[in-house]
């Protein structure tokens, strides 16, 4: 890598590449992006952020984000995507325009199944995934979802919160000896629930985006078997807080945690 900067954006050009990089990153044609070039523009000028990141003069990642409800100080991020390795600088960046908006938090939705993404959201920002969205989108057309439901995760970050650490936690050695309460599509647990009651862990299949290429059917019966576990474990007061390498959920309750 060269030098990175990072910047928002302000112009018509400006959000005509991000738009780009958006298409590219969702597999979808250049003339139908996620968000077209026009409400980029239209979000910033109503006092929103369209950060822009950039590797030497290559467009690498991009972000855009708008405030919540009126007195709310909240964010949104509405979508954000970057290189690999970039990802905690495009949302470092827009924490950084958050707070200086006067800003405390910042919420935004991701797949439940795409591990690698819960466990940057989770463990290296330090969010929590407080609601599950079933079918949040409806049918999604982009190359990246198209044939899937779009069940979401919504997150929200505690934009004054220290960085978190790296440790490893200590719950993680219970759920090798949790009882196994769902069994996954491919035979082996899905689901283990601690007998405290304090702690569930839910496995996501290594590479969704990979597995509903492949196998559009399977990848479906996966999402449908996680949202059974997430939809009873929230309703029953469980967050998501973690997520491990090797792709398991910690989901916690409140007062676990404290």
């Amino acid at each position: 890598m060269t030098s990175l900067s990072i910047r928002t954006v302000h112009d018509v050009a400006g959000f005509a590449a991000v738009a780009d990089y958006f298409s590219d990153v969702w597999n979808s044609p250049r003339s139908a992006p996620p968000l077209l070039p026009e409400t980029l523009n239209s979000l910033a000028h109503a006092g929103g952020a369209v950060h822009a990141a950039y590797d030497g003069t290559r467009l690498a990642g991009a972000s855009v984000a708008v405030f919540g409800p009126p007195a709310s100080r909240e964010t949104y991020s509405l979508l954000a995507a970057a290189d690999r390795g970039l990802g905690t600088d495009v949302k470092q960046a827009q924490r950084e325009w958050a707070l200086e908006h006067g800003a405390r938090t910042m919420r935004w939705t991701f797949d439940p199944l795409a591990g690698r993404n819960a466990r940057f959201n989770l463990v290296k920002l330090g969010a929590e995934a407080t609601e599950y969205l079933v079918d949040f989108y409806g049918p999604m057309v982009d190359g990246v979802n198209d044939g899937d439901e779009s069940d979401r995760l919504a997150v929200s970050w505690d934009l004054t919160a220290p960085s978190p650490s790296y440790d490893w936690p200590s719950e993680a050695a219970d759920r090798h000896t949790a009882p196994t309460t769902h069994t996954a599509p491919d035979g082996d647990p899905l689901a283990r629930r601690d007998l405290d009651d304090r702690y569930i862990w839910c496995r996501v299949p290594d590479d969704v985006v990979a597995l509903r290429a492949a196998d559009p059917a399977l990848a479906l019966r996966w999402r449908r078997a996680v949202r059974e576990v997430f939809t009873k474990a929230f309703a029953d007061g469980f967050r998501a807080t973690g997520m491990s390498r090797d792709g398991w959920y910690t989901l916690t309750r409140p007062e676990a945690a404290a």
